[in-house]
């Protein structure tokens, strides 16, 4: 929901970043690396110490190369089947990381299991939405469905209530700790949502295109 609007506008803001570092000679897949370098070392590096506001910063100045790369690739006419594969690819280990070090946290020095379990699954719900989508495309269906909480969802929700809550620990802001559990909680929830309605579009678009190959084969053998 947050690709359509949010992706158009950071685009327009990033084209001169990225014009500017091909100039320089640097590579999208360059970008794609480092983003991804910096956006791990940030989740591991922070969350798991319980440093959210700092952890969320740093992490937010490397999620943006997401987009300058593709940007990148589209200014150079080099958009390519190699470079899809590896932002794909490496986005999910960025979500593992962020999901991971929170997972890390709750498990260590902030003592909640239900939390840890919660991070646990978020982390393994994102996974899996991207590879209902991923499969039911290379099995040769469109998996034509907008789900409740995609990847955008997901990291704008974790980061910004994250974030926020990390004011409580770093500039000792009272009353928004709580707000990094809500996050937690509602991307749980709409993950699990959005994977029950890939699963059903999976399952209706196999139908009927087994259906429509079905038909075919019969209207072939009866030689209409």
């Amino acid at each position: 929901m947050l690709n359509k609007y949010a992706r158009a506008f950071f685009t327009r803001v990033l084209t001169p970043f990225a014009a500017f570092l091909i100039r320089r000679g640097v590579s999208p897949d360059t970008v794609t690396l480092l983003g991804t370098a910096g956006v791990v070392a940030g989740a591991l590096a922070f969350y798991p110490r319980g440093q959210f506001f700092w952890g969320t910063v740093v992490i937010t100045l490397f999620v943006f190369s997401d987009l300058v790369d593709g940007n990148m690739a589209r200014q150079m006419g080099r958009s390519s089947r190699w470079g899809a594969f590896l932002d794909s690819t490496l986005d999910r280990l960025a979500d593992a990381a962020v999901f991971g070090g929170l997972a890390l946290w709750y498990a260590g020095h902030g003592d909640d299991q239900v939390l840890c379990a919660v991070s646990i699954f978020c982390l393994a719900s994102g996974q899996v939405v991207s590879y209902t989508k991923a499969r039911g495309e290379a099995i040769g269906l469109p998996v034509n469905v907008n789900g409740l909480v995609e990847r955008s969802e997901r990291l704008v929700i974790t980061l910004v209530l994250c974030g926020l809550s990390g004011f409580h620990r770093t500039f000792g802001v009272p009353g928004i700790q709580w707000l990094l559990p809500v996050a937690l909680w509602v991307v749980a929830v709409g993950s699990a949502v959005t994977l029950v309605q890939r699963v059903v579009t999976v399952r209706r678009e196999s139908a009927e295109a087994d259906a429509a190959l079905a038909r075919e084969t019969a209207d072939h053998g009866s030689g209409v």
